[in-house]
């Protein structure tokens, strides 16, 4: 089991208020996106939950345990792979494991594998590209003891083929794990692709805005996102950001 629950958060810096009242609950196994204006504190909210900061208000628990403040509770993929660049690929997606003291090679063999990565386990990051190296981090997460994962844009920086396939493999890989995932994203197609449920936030403060239950099938296929049904969802989600603007 692993249910996140945020429970009224609040957060200022400098004495400007930044989030306002956060609340929100993520499910076990359950896929969900925030979406909101760039500087709406999508990312504040992520550190908060990782214990980097304390919120001025407010408390979040993980299957019902309090961990307000608390780092080490969730894993955190960020923008940025942040690989290790005297590590190998191997060691590189090792390393929550060994700091756990839980280290198994050949279940990150076999990861690597899946993840299209064999015959790289002992390249180094710069040898990768950059889809490769947003791979290699997301394996770190998996084999990381956390069950809850915060994925924080990974995809920005990659052009839109290589971000479509990414989409796919990180689909194929969830599918078979079903961790639970809250993934910050700015592109309304990828989070009604990968959503079960999308929350949109406001901005200056943020606050929950509304919610959205993706009632698409899973698995999914690519050619969704061709259909009438998503180009629907697509122009209500842009609706409800773009009054938001």
């Amino acid at each position: 089991m692993s249910q996140l629950v945020v429970d009224k958060i609040t957060k200022s810096f400098d004495n400007k208020l930044v989030l306002d009242n956060i609340s929100f609950t993520v499910e076990d196994g359950e896929f969900v996106s925030l979406l909101g204006p760039s500087g709406s504190g999508k990312s504040t909210l992520f550190h908060l939950i990782g214990g980097m900061y304390v919120p001025d208000a407010g408390e979040f628990y993980l299957d019902d345990e309090k961990i307000t403040g608390k780092r080490g509770s969730i894993s955190y993929t960020p923008q940025s792979p942040s690989l290790f660049p005297w590590r190998s690929v191997l060691k590189n997606v090792l390393l929550g494991a060994e700091i756990s003291g839980k280290t198994d090679e050949a279940q990150a063999l076999a990861m690597l594998e899946k993840a299209g990565l064999s015959g790289y386990e002992h390249a180094y990051p710069h040898q990768l590209s950059g889809g490769m190296r947003q791979r290699v981090a997301f394996v770190r997460s998996l084999l990381s003891p956390q069950s809850f994962i915060c994925l924080d844009e990974p995809f920005s920086a990659l052009d839109e083929f290589t971000r479509l396939e990414m989409q796919r493999w990180l689909l194929s890989i969830w599918e078979a794990n079903r961790r639970s995932v809250l993934f910050v994203t700015h592109n309304i197609e990828e989070a009604i692709y990968l959503s079960d449920r999308i929350i949109v936030l406001s901005s200056n403060p943020a606050s929950v805005k509304r919610e959205f239950k993706i009632p698409f099938a899973r698995p999914r296929d690519e050619s969704l996102l061709l259909t009438e049904e998503f180009l629907q969802w697509k122009k209500e989600i842009y609706g409800e950001l773009r009054v938001l603007q």
